[in-house]
């Protein structure tokens, strides 16, 4: 007997005739019909009383959950990407009581966020318009494994009973929502979170000790809040974490320890932009990154992220690439991103960034980075991105940047750089924007031309000039003395003759003599 139905990917026309027998239809147990351009629940499902998996995926159903799709006794209930925007019967809990997997993320869902089942082990539903707090009861789901309710307008304080879900919790996403206070004590010994985003709210103070707890961590975002603390050393002690985003908070201070091993070896993106991190960077400061010079594969990605049933959850981390704020899926193997832009930074480039071979995109930019730009950059082969505009690099740009084939953007913009463009390769094929600023730069694709500096003497003319000199003085200089002295002797003369008349005649008068005798 047939028990598993799937039409996905065709566009189907569903009858609302209601004197049909739908009792007369087979009792699925699963039944996927994704992307088939329904634009209401299917009215057989009433009697599909054995039915465990539902797949709604991606049609375009709007209006209400209907109550009676709450007394079905579903496993797993996909609804992403509808046009829903509530329930008939909004329940405190949700009845399915074997309901493991629960998707609504994508719809138009409003109120306060409803409490699933004590089943629920994945729980998919952001990008909504929820409001309100996260229940408390939040904390009895002791198999949750994945709560992602980011892209809504949930506000209030971070539960912190969630620690209670240390030994289940792997992946808690609240991305851009209202949420303000403290960063809750979440970790324990025992953690097994593996994903910890907490970007885009309104969260104060210091990032909790705690988290060194989190063994498991892979990505840890906190950008876009209002936190105030030092860097924090102490997370190089997770031996996992491969993702951190601290970007535009109040971040101050060194980022290095003159008395402690500077680790992050698994760090594959960093983003501590604007900031208020300042003071200089190392030589060495990059050497121990081991994660980002090694050879990366970009066919095939490996993760032990959380299991959603369909595939791993897919992590995503928002960065400036390329000049534009871009949004990176399932980033942790793949995309290797330094960006340390916007913040205080001084003293001289590290030389020990060309040993991270496997660096996509590197920004530097508006910092007080001063000396000249390191011509080891050229051996950073897979860099698509480099931005190093907004500092004080003097000199010229290093010819060995030509080497860098994948470079699709570049930005080296008001600086104090000088001399010709590296002519070849990449750098050459950029807009004059990118070099604007640097009043000392010259040659395509710029406006400005290089002067061309003079032929040097050949030694055909410096020896006809050594055959015309006399002891060793050229001919010009000859008559440079001869005309000079004739011009001395002529003012004199007429001088003495104006003054002195009687000397004259006295000196020829005794000339006339001396002749005569």
């Amino acid at each position: 007997m047939l028990k598993t139905l799937d039409l996905s990917y065709n566009s189907l026309s569903l009858t609302t005739n209601i004197s049909l027998n739908i009792s007369t239809l087979p009792m699925f147990d699963r039944l996927f019909l994704s992307s088939c351009n329904i634009t209401e629940f299917p009215f057989f499902l009433k009697a599909q009383n054995e039915l465990a998996i539902l797949d709604l995926l991606n049609n375009r159903i709007g209006g209400l959950i209907p109550k009676w799709l709450l007394s079905m006794n579903l496993g797993r209930l996909s609804l992403s990407h509808n046009f829903i925007n509530g329930w008939e019967e909004v329940p405190l809990i949700h009845q399915w009581k074997s309901l493991s997997h629960l998707h609504l993320n994508s719809n138009m869902l409003q109120r306060p966020l409803v409490v699933p089942p004590i089943s629920t082990m994945f729980l998919f539903i952001s990008n909504n318009s929820l409001t309100g707090r996260i229940d408390p009861l939040f904390c009895k789901l002791r198999d949750l494994e994945v709560l992602d309710a980011s892209n809504n307008h949930l506000d209030g304080i971070i539960p912190q009973c969630l620690e209670n879900l240390d030994g289940s919790l792997r992946v808690l996403n609240l991305r851009r929502n209202s949420f303000r206070g403290n960063i809750p004590q979440i970790c324990r010994d025992r953690s097994t979170l593996m994903t910890l985003d907490l970007s885009h709210n309104q969260l104060y103070g210091n990032i909790p000790r705690s988290l060194v707890k989190c063994k498991n961590l892979d990505v840890l975002n906190q950008g876009h809040n209002d936190l105030s603390d030092t860097f924090p050393f102490w997370l190089q002690d997770l031996q996992r974490l491969q993702v951190l985003v601290l970007s535009s908070n109040k971040f101050h201070g060194p980022i290095w320890c003159p008395h402690d091993f500077f680790g992050f070896m698994t760090l594959k993106t960093i983003d501590l932009s604007h900031n208020d991190f300042k003071r200089n960077l190392p030589l060495e400061y990059f050497r121990n990154w081991t994660s980002m010079s090694s050879k990366v594969s970009k066919m095939g990605f490996e993760s032990d992220a959380a299991y959603d049933g369909k595939g791993t959850y897919n992590d995503s981390v928002k960065i400036i690439f390329k000049g534009q704020e871009m949004e990176f899926v399932k980033t942790l193997t793949v995309f290797i991103s330094i960006d340390l832009s916007s913040n205080k930074f001084d003293g001289e480039i590290p030389s020990s960034l060309w040993g991270l071979r496997s660096l996509v995109m590197l920004n530097l930019s508006s910092n007080n980075f001063t000396g000249l730009i390191p011509s080891s950059l050229g051996n950073l082969k897979e860099l698509e991105s480099l931005d190093l505009s907004n500092n004080k690099l003097f000199g010229k740009i290093p010819q060995q940047l030509t080497a860098l084939t994948f470079l699709a953007y570049l930005n080296l913009s008001h600086n104090q750089l000088v001399g010709q463009l590296p002519q070849g390769g990449q750098v050459s094929t950029f807009q004059d924007s990118s070099f604007e600023g640097n009043l000392g730069l010259c040659g395509i694709p710029l406006s400005r031309k290089c002067e061309t500096p003079p032929l040097p003497a050949s030694n055909d003319d410096y020896n006809n000039e050594k055959s015309d000199s006399i002891f060793g003085f050229g001919w010009k200089a000859v008559v440079v003395g001869y005309g000079c002295g004739l011009l001395i002797g002529m003012v004199a003369g007429h001088v003495i003759t104006s003054r002195r008349p009687d000397l004259i005649s006295r000196i020829f008068r005794v000339r006339l003599q001396r002749t005569s005798l």
